[in-house]
């Protein structure tokens, strides 16, 4: 080789490599600078949270969690790490491994107090020794009978959105990304388990180790303790419950291998190894949290027919929309839910066709409606894009991120094409893996990759920042939703019911046909219909929900109606369904009998949903 041509090129290699790193180290100052948060006193841009090690002891007879969290942290030459905290007991401190300085800010109803520690320049690790308070309120300690099989007592945790920050010192926003390992005490007789890589069967000690590689935003880490087992569906799906439930719910989710699979099949590998379900008992507040590599979930989707499974398939595509790709701020939490809920419905039109994929959407569309007219007097509310400063984050938690969300990414599909929107989706994932977006970015991102490489219009602002639904909304369709109509009508406008009608129906269906009942509906046609087809005895939990709100608000008493909606109330803490059925108490003037309910739920619910009835009752300023 000439040596003029070898310096030469040895000098544009040098630039080249030059101008990359300069090119990566830009990137890198780019996303690791976070944006403003309302929810977290953390200040991450200064001093943050890569890694945590965890190592704690759980009391089932103190119900307290007690032990110390090491954290690795970036420090951008600062003299403080800011943590959240809310009713937590903080012992001690360390800052590379020696005795440091420490305060409590003040308390906000909802951030809780900031945890200030001094660090110095070159502190690369903290240590806080502490204990939870029974204050704490991502924590629900359930005692034997509160349990399916009642022989041991049970512990889970709930995150999301700003609660973790009660059982561990955290910087509580989306936007910060760790790993974690831990290390975790629990009674010998009980199982714990993670959002992480789990045990498949208890030790014989009740010391467990865990590990989550994957770097998770903190309202995904959670912890659950109790009488459990575990069966696998395939070799990486199975299921977690009480021995009791196992093999109902492992009978029930034998289709989650299937649903990876057809995950995967619509925009990519699946990046967690792991995808588990822990069965719950039923003071669970949601229907599912999508806790990486293990979804927590209520038993209320136990069925027997696999008809509420759909849950299953929402908490799944979370490990694409929410877990892998994170909205920043809880003010972008449509990001989240939106996508998941459209990712949720692909999975059942690939799994069980277009029709029933249509009715779950139609389903999802009437709630929706309800949604919006609830907001009639905050129509801000029912913008995608939420400003939620100075409120509970749970508060944009609604069907508006879910289902207008939907709506607006249907209608992108069906404007732009399915097959060109699975391409940018598949992208997208891809393109911000283990990283989180904010709402003005994702629009920078569709308008760059989606809309104008397309030369295609369309009012994303509208969706996004305007209230309501634009008039550009995707018209969905069901011909079985029809026929249910149909036959409601045929049993109204007829002296006998031919129950030969509703032969075959899914639950989706007897939710479409409860729901439509008309207002005039009378005492003695819901008895008729309660007669023929033993409504409220149905074991099937959504269908007691819509159900039992009829005849709330139509005034039926029938077939000991009134003791089976207590029953339910007193048994099921998902928050959906009980503030359903004490709101329709509410607003049919019939707060008496709702509370004389509510004060014997209220000890079996989580504070997530007691919280939410407590508002919703006035139930604090009674008591």
């Amino acid at each position: 080789m000439n040596i003029t041509k070898k310096i030469t090129t040895i000098t544009s290699c040098a630039i080249l490599l030059f101008c990359s790193c300069e090119t990566e180290k830009k990137e890198q100052t780019i996303t690791s600078t976070y944006v403003k948060e309302s929810h977290s006193y953390a200040q991450p841009n200064a001093s943050v949270i890569k890694h945590l090690s965890l190592d704690i002891d759980v009391d089932f007879d103190t119900e307290t969690i007690s032990g110390k969290a090491t954290y690795n942290i970036d420090n951008n030459s600062a003299n403080e790490l800011i943590l959240d905290t809310k009713f937590l007991e903080i012992d001690s401190v360390k800052a590379n491994g020696k005795t440091t300085q420490f305060s409590l800010g003040d308390f906000d109803k909802q951030l809780g107090s900031p945890l200030k520690i001094v660090i110095k320049e070159n502190t690369k690790t903290v240590t806080v020794y502490y204990n939870t308070t029974d204050k704490t309120e991502a924590l629900q300690w359930l005692n034997p009978q509160q349990t399916l099989d009642k022989t041991h007592p049970f512990l889970f945790t709930q995150g999301q959105a700003i609660l973790t920050r009660t059982w561990i010192p955290i910087q509580d926003s989306p936007q910060i990304r760790i790993t974690y390992d831990a290390k975790v005490k629990v009674p010998k007789e009980l199982m714990a388990v993670m959002s992480a890589e789990n045990p498949k069967e208890k030790t014989a000690d009740g010391n467990y180790t865990f590990t989550m590689k994957q770097p998770i935003s903190p309202y995904l880490m959670a912890l659950a303790v109790g009488d459990i087992a575990y069966k696998a569906v395939s070799e990486r799906t199975g299921v977690y419950a009480e021995k009791s439930m196992l093999d109902k719910a492992h009978a029930e989710f034998s289709d989650m291998e299937n649903m990876v699979a057809a995950a995967e099949n619509l925009y990519g590998d699946y990046d967690w190894e792991q995808f588990d379900v822990i069965v719950l008992p039923p003071s669970f507040p949601f229907g599912g949290m999508e806790n990486p590599r293990l979804t927590f979930a209520t038993p209320t989707i136990i069925a027997g027919d696999k008809s509420l499974t759909s849950l299953i398939a929402h908490e799944l595509a979370h490990s694409w929309s929410g877990n892998l790709v994170t909205n920043a701020t809880w003010n972008d939490f449509w990001l989240n839910e939106g996508f998941t809920v459209y990712f949720e419905i692909r999975i059942m039109e690939a799994l069980y066709g277009k029709e029933r994929a249509n009715m779950i959407a139609l389903i999802s569309r009437q709630d929706l409606e309800e949604e919006i007219e609830s907001f009639e007097d905050n129509p801000e509310a029912t913008h995608l894009k939420l400003d939620l400063k100075g409120k509970n984050p749970d508060d944009g938690m609604n069907s508006i991120a879910y289902d207008k969300g939907y709506l607006f990414l249907r209608t992108l599909e069906e404007t732009v094409g399915r097959s060109t929107f699975d391409v940018f989706l598949k992208d997208y994932f891809k393109t911000h893996a283990f990283s989180t977006i904010t709402t003005e970015q994702f629009i920078t991102y569709l308008n760059k990759n989606l809309l104008e490489p397309n030369n295609i219009k369309f009012n994303t602002e509208d969706w996004i920042y305007q209230p309501r639904i634009p008039s550009n909304q995707a018209i969905i369709t069901s011909d079985k939703f029809e026929n249910t109509e149909n036959a409601l009508q045929e049993f109204l406008s007829n002296d006998t019911i031919n129950v030969s009608l509703t032969e075959g129906w899914t639950t989706l269906e007897w939710v479409h046909f409860i729901r439509n009942f008309p207002e005039t509906i009378t005492t003695k046609d819901l008895a008729r219909l309660d007669n023929a087809f033993n409504l409220t005895n149905t074991t099937n939990s959504h269908i007691a929900m819509v159900w039992f709100e009829q005849t709330i608000n139509h005034d039926y008493h029938g077939n000991h109606v009134d003791q089976k909606i207590e029953e339910f109330l007193i048994r099921v803490g998902r928050r959906w369904y009980v503030s359903t059925l004490f709101r329709a108490f509410k607003n049919n003037d019939k707060i008496k009998e709702a509370l004389e309910i509510y004060k014997k739920a209220r000890p079996n619910y989580h504070s997530v949903t007691a919280n939410t009835i407590d508002d919703l009752l006035n139930y604090k300023s009674i008591e």
